[in-house]
């Protein structure tokens, strides 16, 4: 049977499906501070970054033992310990380390989704045959493919999964079976989840320390007192989650442009419009739009910089790509020595056609396709949805209708 999630979203069938979950904890904070041999010298964090909230981001295993957490306020986490060293952040080289893992997962044939550096799940079911006709023999290709130390978790949904990595060990993987094995798992683990991030400071503040705790109390109670935060915590504290959305392959093109001096201003703004006419001269474009692109920099001061920008529609336009990424570009934090620019999302070729309107029945709806997709990239996959009737004659309004993604 499927439940819906709070946006109408139905959950996976926990009973049909295996979700291997790939963690390699404290990803960013090793790339950060030069590797993992480093962690062990002390409770270090990663400091905020330029611009955004200021709470500390992945801690140390000394760090952790203080009590300091991920999304801690920095002055509290400082107060905490005051010997607390500050690891500038580098967005740059974790998303090329992270992308060389993932593409290594994809090697054993997984369809992998990854919201954060870190951490990866895909579904096993269709693997097994493949390695041996086992989950273990799957977990076994991952680890081959990996040759790095990770914990692996195993169940029948994507949090379960993730809870079962989260208590493996680096040697053996963890299976989490469901709603009981997930009692005694503390409240904790809903921060890995961005809509849950913020609920277990006051679960624990409330008393309720294990996901056992969540899971008696009632939807309604929790609905009350969270919103849908609080029905999502119910659902994933029962072993319910909503079914993957593995990434879509991808090309990388990109182009670097080394500074000969600290630049920033003027000469930035050059640089920027160097970068995206070489990128668009790039011949394995083929004459196609690009849909977003990622604009990172490497800093005088040390640390890098990423910022990402979405088109309103995809371009291959210099002009219109400009404003855009310049918008980005004053935000960059300090002085850059090199400045790297990569397309992301590559659409059709661009079109020099008659209007909209004016075109054949076929093509006007692969370019209403090619906007779905777009909106998509800029929103994320509930950017474009449709309307199913379930049950129309349900006297309970939520019943009636489901969301899903429209095909187009």
């Amino acid at each position: 049977m499927l439940r819906s999630l709070p946006n109408g979203e139905p959950h996976a069938n926990i009973c049909s499906i295996v979700v291997v979950c790939v963690l390699l904890p404290r990803f960013e904070l090793a790339i950060a501070a030069g590797g993992r041999a480093a962690l062990a010298q002390g409770p270090m964090a990663l400091a905020p970054e330029s611009g955004r909230e200021q709470a500390v981001g992945e801690v140390s295993q000394a760090a952790e033992a203080l009590g300091i957490h991920p999304g801690m306020r920095l002055g509290e986490a400082l107060a905490r310990a005051p010997r607390l060293a500050l690891i500038p952040p580098d967005p740059v080289g974790v998303a090329d380390a992270w992308e060389r893992v993932l593409q290594r997962l994809e090697t054993v044939g997984a369809a992998v989704e990854s919201e954060r550096a870190g951490e990866a799940c895909f579904e096993a079911a269709g693997l097994r045959r493949l390695h041996g006709g086992s989950i273990d023999g799957v977990v076994g290709a991952v680890r081959d493919a990996l040759r790095l130390p990770a914990r692996i978790g195993a169940g029948p949904s994507r949090f379960c999964a993730l809870a079962g990595a989260a208590r493996a060990r680096t040697r053996r993987a963890h299976h989490i079976r469901g709603a009981e094995d997930l009692a005694g798992e503390p409240v904790a683990l809903l921060r890995r989840r961005e809509e849950t991030a913020r609920l277990p400071a006051e679960l624990e503040r409330l008393g309720l320390t294990a996901l056992g705790d969540v899971a008696a109390l009632s939807r309604a109670a929790l609905a009350d007192r969270f919103g849908a935060a609080g029905l999502l915590a119910h659902d994933l504290a029962h072993g319910l989650d909503r079914p993957l959305r593995p990434r879509a392959p991808q090309e990388t093109l990109e182009e670097t442009l080394d500074l000969e001096e600290a630049a920033s201003g003027v000469q930035l703004d050059r640089a920027l419009v160097l970068l995206i006419e070489r990128l668009l001269a790039r011949p394995e474009r083929r004459g196609r739009t690009l849909r977003a692109a990622v604009l990172a920099a490497t800093l005088v001061e040390g640390g890098t910089w990423r910022e990402r920008a979405v088109f309103r529609e995809p371009t291959a336009d210099p002009a219109r790509m400009r404003p855009a990424l310049v918008a980005r570009l004053v935000l960059l934090p300090a002085p850059a020595e090199s400045l790297r620019l990569t397309a992301e999302g590559l659409g059709a070729a661009a079109a020099t056609g008659p209007a909209l309107l004016e075109e054949p029945a076929e093509r006007r709806r692969e370019r209403l396709r090619d906007a779905v997709r777009q909106a998509r990239t800029a929103a994320g996959p509930e950017a474009a949805l449709r309307v199913l009737e379930v049950d129309p004659d349900s006297r309970i309004p939520e019943r009636r209708v489901v969301l899903a993604p429209f095909e187009g």
